[in-house]
């Protein structure tokens, strides 16, 4: 077995979340590499101690892709063609995931989206602790090798992320109401307002929290949104679509002195905030599950979509007697609260389920 101090890492794209990846691998114990388009900022990355020079190494076991969305699906194709290690895990973090997880099926490639960022851009902004405690989505489908989510995810909860496991479709469809139109939000707020500032310039003055909540995103790096936006054009479009009618609601309910539409709408809110995931589990809080399992293409994926579906995060995920030939165990580590539950559902999807509180 690989110890941890020799474990290899590459990262394509040192921008914020390129470099806060390699920074956390580092911390953990990875000897990282990594290459930019911009050679000024991989002198200041190689500088930084952020990676360790340009050149992977011949046995990598990660590789992560930060570039932009629009270039991941061919660079992906690249390096795994010219990888000698078999078993390198390929990942990517890309807001974005239909066109490249369709364009990428090579079982050694999995999508994933870190949802973390921060108003700093660049190499400057990067952190070893950007990812700990926030949500890494994964994208597993039916080629991608049980060995490679399983590896994958325990990099990514050894780093601190919380993985959740869902379709690249349904990520795209969800991530455009919960990431993507509140960027354009955020940004369409704080445009209106310099607007307004430009003949009241008090108003940037009496800009007081939830303003400064609201529009916080909008300052982070613009440059990687285009892609993203145009690649979920679709979803996002929905999304905007659907909140119009809302504010159109809201709008109406003023002209017509409908205070109790308003009220309504602000407690339906208030009550929804409230009950976003936060919750920070300790050992003795966990459950496990031992789920047998057949060698059959996307067997992980079943079990992982289940979770997502159900809102259940797999904290931990081991491959027991490994799944190639005649089939194995999943051990997986869960909410005890939402055992039973997950338990029951994936017995109802013909999984043989034994749990251990």
């Amino acid at each position: 077995m690989t110890s941890p101090n020799s474990r290899h890492a590459h990262v394509v794209g040192l921008g914020l979340i390129g470099a806060s990846v390699a920074l956390a691998l580092t911390e953990t114990g990875w000897s990282v590499t990594g290459r930019d388009s911009d050679a000024a900022t991989v002198a200041a990355a190689i500088n930084g101690g952020v990676v360790t020079g340009t050149d992977p190494s011949p046995d990598v076991e990660l590789v992560v892709i930060a570039t932009p969305a629009g270039i991941v699906a061919r660079l992906a194709s690249e390096i795994l063609a010219h990888v000698t290690n078999p078993e390198v895990v390929v990942t990517d973090v890309a807001g974005v995931k239909g066109s490249i997880v369709a364009a990428v099926t090579d079982q050694r490639f999995l999508g994933g989206h870190p949802m973390a960022g921060s108003e700093l851009r660049g190499l400057a902004g990067a952190r070893a602790d950007l990812f700990r405690g926030s949500t890494w989505v994964l994208t597993p489908t039916d080629q991608t090798s049980p060995s490679t989510y399983s590896t994958l995810h325990g990099i990514l909860r050894e780093i601190g992320a919380n993985v959740v496991a869902v379709s690249a479709e349904d990520h795209d469809r969800l991530v455009a109401i919960a990431s993507h139109v509140p960027h354009l939000l955020a940004g369409s707020l704080m445009n209106e307002a310099s607007q307004v500032a430009e003949q009241d310039a008090v108003l940037l003055q009496l800009a007081a929290g939830g303003f400064r909540d609201m529009t916080r995103i909008a300052a982070g790096d613009p440059g990687i949104w285009p892609d993203i936006l145009f690649e979920n054009r679709d979803a996002v479009v929905q999304s905007l679509e659907a909140l119009e009618g809302r504010l159109q609601s809201l709008r109406a309910a003023l002209l017509d002195d409908e205070r109790d539409v308003i009220l309504e709408s602000l407690l339906s809110a208030a009550s929804a905030r409230r009950q976003l995931p936060g919750r920070a589990l300790s050992t003795e809080d966990l459950a496990y599950l031992r789920v047998k399992v057949s060698d059959e293409p996307g067997v992980l994926a079943r079990v992982t979509r289940s979770a997502s579906e159900l809102a259940v995060n797999i904290y931990d995920i081991e491959i027991a007697h490994g799944i190639e030939g005649t089939g194995g165990t999943l051990l997986l580590a869960v909410d005890a609260q939402q055992s039973q539950m997950f338990t029951e559902a994936l017995s109802a999807l013909g999984f043989q389920v034994a749990l251990e509180q």
